[in-house]
C-alpha cells in the first residue's frame, strides 16, 4: 500500500493505493471528512478499502487540515455551508483531474462521515456519475438542516450577519441540494448509511426517516439501500459501521 501526499488544483489530498498498481485505473472512492477534522483522519477507511483494491482520494476540506485559517469554532460553523457546497463543487474538479490522469476504473464511489456524509448527500443531487456512495452520520435534509442551525445561534443570543433576503437566498441555494426535496436523483444507485441512534450533533431520526422514505424508491432493488443502526451510538462510526461502509463501496465499484 502506497500513501502519497499530493495537491490537485491546491486542494491538498491524501492519495492511497495499493502500491504495485498505483499508477493504474482502479476502482476509486473520494473521502470526505467531518467538521474539525481533516484528511488524515480517516486513513483507516483508507486502508480497508487499498487493501480490496480500492484507490482512495482523501481530500482536505475548505478551512480544514493544510487549509486552515485558524478559525474558532464558532466561525468556523458559520461557514459551514460554503465549506459544504465547496467541497461539492471540488467533487467535479476531482473526478476530473482522475479520468485525465488515467486514475480512475469506471465511476468513482464517494463517502464521508458526518460533515463529509452530508456532503456526500448533496453531491448525489447534482453528479450522476457518482456510482455508488457510503453515508456516516450524514443528513440529506439540508434546508432544514441550516434552519435548525441558525435557530441554534439565535437561541444562544448571536446575531447572524446575514439580512433576512440573504437568509431567504441562502436557503434557496440549498434546496438545489436538498436529497428530501430530490429524491429521484438518486436513481437507484447503491446507497450505504450507517447512523448511532444517540447522536446528538447530526440527530438520528431525520436521516433514518429519509431512508425509509427512498425504500419506495429502491423497491425493485432493495439490496443496493442499507442502512446500519446502532442503538447505542452516539457521533462517532463504530468499527463494526467502518468495515461495513468500505464493504459496500468495495463491492459496489467493483461488480
Amino acid at each position: 500500500m502506497k500513501i502519497i501526499e499530493e495537491f490537485w488544483g491546491g486542494i491538498p489530498l491524501l492519495h492511497v493505493a495499493p502500491e504495485d498498481n498505483f499508477d493504474t485505473e482502479l476502482p476509486t472512492v473520494v473521502f470526505f471528512h467531518g467538521f474539525t477534522s481533516a484528511k488524515e483522519h480517516n486513513l483507516h477507511y483508507a486502508y480497508q478499502l487499498a487493501r480490496k483494491g480500492i484507490r482512495v482520494l482523501l481530500p482536505d476540506a475548505l478551512y480544514h487540515g493544510e487549509r486552515s485559517e485558524n478559525l474558532d469554532e464558532v466561525q468556523l460553523s458559520l461557514k459551514f455551508w460554503e465549506i459544504v457546497l465547496t467541497s461539492i463543487e471540488e467533487l467535479s474538479f476531482l473526478h476530473k483531474y482522475a479520468e485525465e490522469k488515467k486514475l480512475i476504473k469506471g465511476h468513482p464511489g464517494v463517502a464521508g462521515t458526518s460533515m463529509g456524509g452530508i456532503t456526500t448527500l448533496g453531491a448525489l443531487t447534482v453528479y450522476p456519475w457518482i456510482r455508488t456512495a457510503a453515508i456516516m452520520m450524514g443528513a440529506p435534509n439540508y434546508v432544514e438542516l441550516a434552519k435548525a442551525q441558525m435557530h441554534q445561534f439565535e437561541t444562544n443570543g448571536f446575531k447572524l450577519p446575514i439580512s433576512g433576503e440573504e437568509r431567504k437566498q441562502m436557503l434557496a441555494s440549498l434546496a438545489r441540494f436538498d436529497s428530501t426535496q430530490k429524491r429521484e436523483l438518486l436513481n437507484q444507485r447503491p446507497l450505504f448509511f450507517w447512523h448511532g441512534e444517540q447522536d446528538t450533533t447530526v440527530p438520528f431520526a431525520p436521516t433514518f426517516k429519509f431512508y425509509q422514505v427512498l425504500k419506495e424508491d429502491y423497491q425493485d432493488v432493495p439490496e443496493r439501500l442499507k442502512f446500519i443502526r446502532e442503538p447505542e451510538a452516539g457521533h462517532a462510526v463504530s468499527r463494526r459501521g467502518m468495515l461495513a461502509a468500505t464493504e459496500w463501496l468495495a463491492r459496489h465499484l467493483t461488480e
